[in-house]
């Protein structure tokens, strides 16, 4: 019985994150055409948006790449949100970034459509 559970659990598991990587994961989302970008008031971080266009069944989607100036980082995707042409990104302060009405504290924060 012990072997049989630990073989499910571990089924399980690998089909939840297989489901995840295939339709949740920010690092997997298209590249999309630039469309702008602003950095922030202390020069350490640049939020690029591009929009996404899949084809004549999907709408728009506009995607937040975070941009690590000060540090040898990767870049990191901080925002996708659905029904969106254009990015309005601006800055409150050297943390907080708002993007089409949407405040995020970065690095930490993301959002994404899908999880709402």
């Amino acid at each position: 019985m012990i072997t049989i559970g630990s073989v499910g659990l571990l089924f399980i598991g690998l089909l939840s994150y297989g489901v995840y990587w295939a339709f949740f994961d920010m690092n997997r989302l298209p590249t999309g055409e630039y469309l702008a970008e602003e950095s922030s008031p202390d020069g350490n971080y640049t939020l690029k948006a591009y929009v996404a266009n899949d084809g004549a069944t999907t709408s728009y989607t506009v995607r937040g790449e975070l941009i690590f100036n000060q540090r040898n980082k990767k870049a990191k995707n901080v925002y996708w949100n659905h029904k969106e042409e254009d990015a309005d990104i601006k800055w409150l302060d050297n943390d907080t970034v708002i993007i089409n009405g949407h405040s995020l504290d970065v690095p930490k924060d993301k959002f994404d459509f899908r999880n709402q």
